[in-house]
This record gives structure tokens, C-alpha cells and sequence, in this order.
């Protein structure tokens, strides 16, 4: 059995050493058969051409190269040769990306390598020289499977097994070498390929035996066998430098592939991260002298694909962690052979933004940047098992951006690309606490309420916060360069105070900490932030970065009296914090202060509407708290419009213009409410006056966001669609308080609930029908911006209720609380009569005055309506002299009337040639 080991083993050896021979001779015989051809065609080309009569004697190559010496050749101009598309092979030392472009070929071409052109280069060689790339695996497995037929049979002894497989490398590699270094190994060459096919597939041999030494046997330790690799990998890099692109692939590859073909009974062989960013590393060396952009690509993929391999079999999500982290600073340090990067160019950022037209990044920039994004990525939703894992996650993306703004001082085209994972650990804070991970779900364990006393509260989200912190001091040192301050000043703002409100809305550390600890964390980031805005006031003179850090002080600030403070306290709160940002707007000119106004009043209508919002104000709220909080608000507004008088700030004005109106109605509207319900609990919630005043909250809300739709932009198609559903809401309640709920109907309800209440005019019909109509009749003066056709509607329905509201009064007068008896009076008629007179009297004079066309066509259609109702119905309901004074009346109306027309008429003409 032993006999036949050895047999199979020496023929195993053989093989080489006999293709080698055979291809070597089988090249010789080609280039002869070659000569031989090219020798033929010659002659044929002699013998059939025509010699002209006065053509010169045919002169002997050496006495012609003697003839040029003596006599100097003029210089002729010589065309360029016509371009081509042909693409050279990416096996090819002429394929470089990294090089400019010839002229002929446009220098932008996308912000990938692997085009479809080189992808079609790379099928063409595959077809061409397949034989190679099927040699080179067969030598590689030649290997592997020779260990593995040791370990199955039981022939020699382990150490035998690994040294075998090591020498059995080093033969190919010497192979390869003796080929290159006597015949070559260049395109022209009859050995083309064959020293790279050997020396990869030699490499893999090393790398099997090494892994086999560790993995299969435990001959050597952890450090040993990480040693082994690194001299493999170093054996690469040197031969890659020498060899061809084929010889890296092989070899990477096969790198790759060598852990998972050899196997072993480890059962966390977490080491093997460190192989992979080891094969990574040695690919990006190789492309860093070679300059083969593809070789980059396909060590990376292989790094990536190998370690997410490895996690899958044995776990280890913290060591997966820094390989990925790893990968991503190789990325940026090997290519450009320098600790301190200095990718120059474009960012990715503006690249995308303008579509390539400002030109795309060079390929180190695009390589860097695909790395980190793709470690970014996998260290956002990386599943960790324990919170240990979880926080090496956070290390990682923490260590990641810090290396990289500190790194990029130098590098102008890796800037943007410093904030992607700092956006990853933003990213998986929230992540982790909406999906309760290991270490969220760790944190929530030890609430106040659940540990046990006198026990300590972990540090895991003041930690947190502080790593996020260090991000913004970075940023914040970064902005004091010439490029990118805005940016990075903006970067520094950003980042610790989105980590405080993210730790709030998802990982509740108030519950942990406490609400008075933990709002001392955002206080005490409030006054860094406070130190850095008034540190960049002194070197800047735009203040922009200072107005970045005001802001994000004042958000902190907010959040901080968020924590601490009562629901009507922390409303005065940010209506201040409105005015002070207002206030720093029109002492230093700093724009940015609206992009903090517009989102408070965001903020400030969602707290007034929603949270704790109209029920807290009606049900729960102490009388000084309703008028404060809504009153305070209003009232802020209307101090920061006024602070914001004299500057250009349309949006911020808007808003607050909007929000002022909304906030005093909805003051009006709970203080109504508060007093018509006087704690009553009941049906009087589908009363007319309680439909409307629920409604009317919407009915603000649409006319607000009407009104902000001439600020255009983005947002407005958003704008469109929450006036459009509030609108309908609105509408709802409105309706059903003018139909169903209407007391002359009495549909809704019964009882006491379904009476009129308060002194007359100022009574509950003026809260259904009235209020909601001068609300819509007064805003429409300020809508002008609107469609036409949707202005008139508007205009429509506050007239209608206006008008069911004095016909409602006018009942109310005559028939006393309860509108729904039956039947109507002369005086009730008449009284109806007469309103309708003095209201067309009214608009018609109204027309006449501002000499509007709609506005007449109003008032007759009035008249005319009053003379109907005169004829038709005041004819036949009224009696005696009720029915004479109904005439009279009428008579003597439409004569006055006509007397006003004609006098107005008759002023204006007068007016008209005085101005003549």
C-alpha cells in the first residue's frame, strides 16, 4: 500500500515536469512551422508582382542600411494609424484603468472597471486560452488532493503530508520560474501563460499545506500558521510583480478556495479572517506596482465573499467585523502605496449628484469608496449573537470614521466618503434599538423597574454618545480646512445630537438612566455644541459653521426640556427656543436659523394637534396651562415674524404666519370647547357646535397648508396631499354639524344636547356655522396663490355657512332653544324677508364701491331671490297686514336700491373725469 503512495505520489510529480516538456516542444514546432509560412508567402508575393521598367536594382538589405547612414532621409510626416476598438486582453500587461485613456477613446466612461467591452476581452481570452486556466486548477487540486488522499488513506505521517505539499508548491513555482527566465512568458512567447499557470497553482499548493498544518492537524499554532500564510502571500505579491495578471487571479483564487476545499475539524477557526484580509492585501499589492484594476476588484470580492464563508460555518460576527473594517482601510492605503492617502479629483458625491458630467473619480477613489460602503453596509446589519459582538460593530464603524477623517486631511476626493460610516453607526443605533438586538435588548433588561436596587445603571448608552461625540470633535477640527468647511462643519452637527434623539426614540434611556441623568447627557452635548458655535463665531466671519453648531444646540436644548420639563412647559419651551433662533437670525444674518424654525413649528403643531394635543387641552390640561401653551405659541410666532420683518426669509415667514393664525383659532377652539363641555361627559360630542369645533383643528390645518403652497419646491406635492386629507376630514364634520347635527333637524341625538345654548348671537350656532365661515371667508384674502375654480368653492361653502347661521339665529329668536318644532310664523317669514333685503343692499353696494362685476352678479342674484320668495312664498303664508308690509317693504327696497345704483354710477363717472 505504501509502494503504491509513493507511485501515485512521483507521477503526480512527474506531471509537470512532462507537460512542460511537451508544451516547450510543441511551441519550438509551432515557431518553425510559423518561419516556414511567412518565408512561403514572401516568395508567392515576389513572383507573381511585376518589376516596372525604370524600377531601381534590387539592393541588399546591408547596403541599404549603409546607403542611409551615408545620406540623411528627409523627414516625412506619417499618418497616425486609423484607431481601432479593439480592447487589449485583460490578461494583457497593456490593460491598465488606471492609465489615461488614448484620445481616440472618450476619457470618461463610467464609474466602473469591469465594463461590458472588458468583460467581452476577458470571455475572449477564456475561450482562447481556457487550456491554461484548466491547468493551473488540475495543478492546484493536484495538491490539495494530495493531502486529502493522505488523510483518507493514512500514508506518512502528518507532517510528511504538510511538507509534501509545500515542496510539491515550491516545484511548480520553480517550474514556472525556470520557463519565465529562459523562454518568457510575454504575449509573443511560445510559452505564453504556462510560468503563471504553474507558480499560481503552486501558490495554492503552499496555501493548502499551511492551512492543512493548522486546520487538519494542529502541528502549528495560530501564530505560526499565520506567519506561513504571510510568507505565502509575500511569495505572491513578488511573483505577481514579475508575472502576469493570470498568475495573480490563479492565485488569489485559489487562496480563496483553499480553506473550504481542505476542511477541518476546527470548530472556530475565526484565524481565517485573517487569511482572507491577508489574500485581500496581497491582490491590492500586486495592482499597486502592476496596475490591474480588475486584480483590485477580485481580491476584494474574494476578501468579502471568504469572511462572510467563514461566519456562516463558524460564527465569529466581532471577528467578521474588523475584517470588514479591515478590507476597507486596505482598500485606501495599498493602492496608493501610502499610510497617509491623497486621492486627489472629484468626490463620489458631486460625481453622482451632477451624473458624471463633472467627471468620475479615478479608479482608487471609486475603489476605496465601493469598499467602504460595502463594510459600511455589512456593519449595519450585522447579526450579532452576544453584545459583545454588537459593540465591536460599533467600535468598528466608530475606529472606521475616525481613521477616515483624520486620513482624508490630505486625500480631497475621500471626503465625503468619511461620513458614510459615521451614517452606518447612526444607522444601526437605530436598527438595534427598533429591533431589540443583543445589546439594546440587554440595555432594556436593566430598567429601574426590573433591576435589582442599589444596583448601577450600565454606562451602555453614555458610551454610545460618546463615541458619536468623537465623531463630531473630528469633524468639527475638519472644518477648519479651506475645502468642505460648510460641509464638515454641517457633518459636526449632525452627528452626536441625531445619536442623542436616536438613543431617545428607540433604546428609552430616561427608563435606565433616569429622566434628570439622562437629560444632563443632552444638556451637557447642548454646551459643547454651545463652546463650538461660539469658537468658530470667533475665526469665521460668515458664521456659518457657527450657525450649524447654534442649531444644533438649540435642538439638544429642546430635547433636554423634552425630558424634563411638563407638556405645557416644554411647549413655551420651543416657541422660545423659535424666537431665540429668530433672534440670532436678525442680529447675525445666519440663513440657516429657518431650517430650525420651520422644524420647530413642525414640531410645535404636532405637540398643540397630536401629542399630548386637543385632548390633553380639553380633558386633562389645568385652566392656565390652555391659554400658556396654545397662547404662548401663538404668541411666539407672531415675535419671531416680527424679528424676521426686515430679512428675506419667505419660508420661515410663511410658516410662521401660518402657524400664528392656526395656533390663536385652536386657543379659541379649546377654550370653547372646555367651556361648552364644563367637564360634562356624554353625547354631546355629536352636537352642531361639538362636530364643528372637532373639525375645525383640520379645517386649519388644510387652509395652513394652502396657504404654505406658495413656497413651491419638493415639498408641496406632500403639501397638497395633507390639505387634501384634512380637507376631507374637515369637510366631514362641518358637513355632518350643517346636515345630521343641524338643531333645526334634530337627526342626531335627542334630549337636552340637541338645544341651542348660550345669549343670543354668541351662542352655540355661532361656534358651528359662523366661526368655521369667517375663518374660510377671512383666509381666502390670503390665498390668492389657489387655483381659481378651487377659491370660488371655498368662497361658496363659508357663504352658505354664514348664511344657515343667520337663518338659524333669525329661527332661534322667534321659536326660542329648541329650533326643531314644527312650523314657522309671519314674523319668522317676514324677518327672513327683510334679511335677505338688507343683505343684497349690502352687496351690492359692496360691488358698486370696489366695482367688482362677480360681486353685483352676487347682489342681484340676492334681490332676485328676495323677490321670489316675496311672490311665492311671503304671498301665500303671510295674512293681513303682515302680508301689505311685505309688499310695501319690498317696493320700497328695490327703489332704494335703484337709487343707489344710479348714484353710485353717476360718482364714479364724476370721479372718472375728474382724474381726466
Amino acid at each position: 500500500m505504501v509502494s503504491l503512495a509513493v507511485l501515485a505520489a512521483l507521477m503526480v510529480l512527474a506531471i509537470p515536469v512532462t507537460l512542460v516538456a511537451l508544451i516547450v516542444a510543441f511551441g519550438r514546432l509551432r515557431n518553425r512551422i510559423s518561419g516556414l509560412e511567412t518565408e512561403i508567402k514572401s516568395l508567392k508575393r515576389l513572383v507573381s508582382s511585376q518589376v516596372p521598367t525604370d524600377a531601381p536594382a534590387y539592393v541588399p538589405p546591408a547596403a541599404t542600411e549603409r546607403m542611409r547612414a551615408e545620406v540623411p532621409e528627409p523627414t516625412v510626416p506619417v499618418a497616425a494609424p486609423p484607431p481601432t476598438d479593439a480592447s487589449p486582453s485583460p490578461m494583457s500587461e497593456d490593460f491598465n484603468p488606471w492609465s489615461p485613456k488614448p484620445a481616440a477613446v472618450p476619457a470618461n466612461d463610467g464609474p466602473v472597471v469591469l465594463t461590458a467591452a472588458r468583460a467581452s476581452a476577458l470571455g475572449a481570452w477564456l475561450r482562447d486560452n481556457w487550456v491554461y486556466a484548466v491547468s493551473a486548477l488540475s495543478l492546484a487540486f493536484a495538491g490539495v488532493f494530495f493531502v486529502q488522499y493522505g488523510v483518507e488513506k493514512g500514508l506518512l505521517p502528518p507532517a510528511m503530508r504538510v511538507t509534501m505539499a509545500i515542496l510539491f508548491g515550491l516545484a511548480l513555482v520553480a517550474a514556472g520560474e525556470s520557463i519565465r527566465r529562459r523562454w518568457g512568458d510575454g504575449k509573443a512567447s511560445a510559452t505564453a501563460y504556462l510560468p503563471s499557470t504553474f507558480s499560481g497553482a503552486g501558490l495554492v499548493s503552499m496555501f493548502a499545506g499551511v492551512l492543512a498544518a493548522r486546520q487538519l492537524y494542529g502541528l502549528i499554532g495560530v501564530e505560526a500558521a499565520f506567519a506561513g500564510l504571510v510568507a505565502v502571500a509575500g511569495l505572491a505579491v513578488v511573483l505577481g510583480w514579475f508575472y502576469g495578471p493570470f498568475l495573480a487571479a490563479v492565485g488569489l483564487i485559489g487562496a480563496a478556495a483553499a480553506p473550504f476545499v481542505v476542511g477541518g475539524s476546527s470548530e472556530a477557526a475565526y484565524w481565517l479572517y485573517g487569511d482572507f484580509a491577508l489574500i485581500a492585501g496581497a491582490g491590492l499589492a500586486v495592482d499597486a506596482v502592476r496596475r490591474w484594476a480588475w486584480v483590485s476588484v477580485l481580491a476584494l470580492v474574494l476578501g468579502y465573499a471568504g469572511g462572510w464563508l467563514v461566519l456562516q460555518g463558524t460564527g465569529g460576527a466581532g471577528w467578521f467585523a474588523l475584517l470588514l473594517a479591515g478590507l476597507a482601510l486596505l482598500s485606501v492605503t495599498v493602492p496608493a502605496l501610502r499610510l497617509q492617502p491623497d486621492h486627489d479629483g472629484p468626490l463620489l458625491a458631486e460625481a453622482l449628484a451632477s451624473r458624471g458630467k463633472s467627471g468620475w473619480p479615478i479608479f482608487p477613489t471609486r475603489l476605496a469608496a465601493g469598499s467602504i460602503i460595502a463594510s459600511t453596509l455589512g456593519l449595519v446589519v450585522l447579526d450579532a449573537a452576544v453584545p459583545s459582538e454588537s459593540v465591536m460593530a460599533y467600535v468598528c464603524l466608530t475606529l472606521l470614521a475616525s481613521v477616515l477623517m483624520f486620513w482624508s486631511h490630505r486625500a480631497r476626493a475621500l471626503a465625503d466618503l468619511a461620513f458614510v460610516p459615521a451614517a452606518g453607526f447612526l444607522l444601526r443605533l437605530g436598527f438595534e434599538g427598533l429591533g431589540q438586538w443583543p445589546l439594546a435588548w440587554e440595555y432594556s433588561q436593566s430598567a429601574v423597574v426590573l433591576r435589582a436596587a442599589e444596583t448601577a445603571a450600565p454606562l451602555t448608552a453614555s458610551l454610545l454618545l460618546a463615541a458619536a461625540t468623537v465623531l463630531t470633535l473630528i469633524a468639527a477640527w475638519r472644518s477648519g480646512d479651506a475645502p468642505y468647511r460648510a460641509f464638515w462643519a454641517a457633518g459636526a452637527a449632525l452627528v452626536a445630537p441625531l445619536a442623542a434623539m436616536v438613543l431617545e426614540l428607540f433604546w428609552r434611556p430616561s427608563e435606565v438612566l433616569g429622566a434628570y441623568p439622562w437629560a444632563l447627557h443632552v444638556i451637557a452635548l447642548a454646551a459643547l455644541m454651545a463652546l463650538l458655535s461660539a469658537g468658530f463665531a470667533r475665526q469665521d466671519v460668515d458664521h456659518r459653521r457657527a450657525a450649524y453648531a447654534v442649531l444644533s444646540t438649540l435642538s439638544l436644548i429642546a430635547l433636554a426640556l423634552f425630558l424634563i420639563t411638563t407638556k405645557g412647559a416644554l411647549t413655551l419651551a420651543l416657541a422660545a427656543l423659535v424666537v431665540v433662533a429668530a433672534a440670532l437670525d436678525r442680529r447675525f444674518r445666519l440663513p440657516e436659523m429657518g431650517l430650525f424654525i420651520q422644524a420647530a413649528v413642525v414640531v410645535l403643531s404636532y405637540r398643540l394637534v397630536i401629542d399630548p394635543g386637543l385632548i390633553w387641552a380639553i380633558d386633562e390640561a389645568q385652566t392656565w396651562e390652555v391659554p400658556a401653551s396654545y397662547g404662548g405659541a401663538a404668541a411666539g410666532m407672531v415675535a419671531g415674524l416680527w424679528l424676521l420683518n426686515d430679512l428675506d426669509r419667505r419660508g420661515a415667514k410663511v410658516l410662521l404666519e401660518s402657524a400664528a393664525a392656526a395656533y390663536a383659532a385652536l386657543l379659541a377652539n379649546v377654550i370653547i370647547t372646555r367651556w361648552l363641555t364644563d367637564g360634562r361627559s356624554g353625547d354631546w360630542v355629536l352636537s352642531h357646535w361639538a362636530l364643528t369645533l372637532n373639525a375645525m383643528p383640520w379645517l386649519i390645518l388644510t387652509l395652513a397648508q394652502l396657504y404654505r403652497l406658495q413656497l413651491g419646491g419638493a415639498l408641496r406635492w406632500v403639501r397638497r396631499g395633507i390639505a387634501a386629507v384634512a380637507g376631507v376630514l374637515a369637510a366631514g364634520g362641518i358637513g355632518a354639524a350643517a346636515l345630521v347635527a343641524n338643531p333645526l333637524f334634530g337627526l342626531a341625538y335627542g334630549g337636552v344636547e340637541g338645544l341651542v345654548y348660550g345669549p343670543y348671537v354668541l351662542d352655540t350656532l355661532l361656534v358651528a356655522y359662523a366661526l368655521p365661515a369667517a375663518l374660510l371667508l377671512a383666509t381666502l384674502t390670503r390665498l390668492s396663490h389657489l387655483n381659481r375654480l378651487l377659491r370660488m368653492v371655498l368662497t361658496a361653502i363659508g357663504i352658505a355657512l354664514a348664511a344657515l347661521y343667520a337663518a338659524l339665529e333669525i329661527r332661534r329668536f322667534w321659536r326660542g332653544d329648541d329650533l326643531s318644532v314644527v312650523g314657522v310664523t309671519q314674523a319668522e317669514l317676514y324677518s327672513y324677508t327683510m334679511a335677505l333685503m338688507v343683505a343684497g343692499a349690502v352687496l351690492l353696494y359692496q360691488a358698486i364701491a370696489r366695482r367688482a362685476p362677480g360681486l353685483r352678479r352676487a347682489a342681484m342674484a340676492v334681490i332676485a331671490l328676495t323677490v321670489a320668495k316675496v311672490f311665492l312664498i311671503d304671498a301665500a303664508g303671510l295674512s293681513g297686514l303682515t302680508r301689505v308690509f311685505s309688499f310695501l317693504a319690498l317696493g320700497l327696497s328695490l327703489a332704494g336700491l335703484a337709487w343707489l345704483n344710479r348714484w353710485a354710477a353717476e360718482r364714479g363717472e364724476g370721479q372718472a373725469l375728474g382724474q381726466r
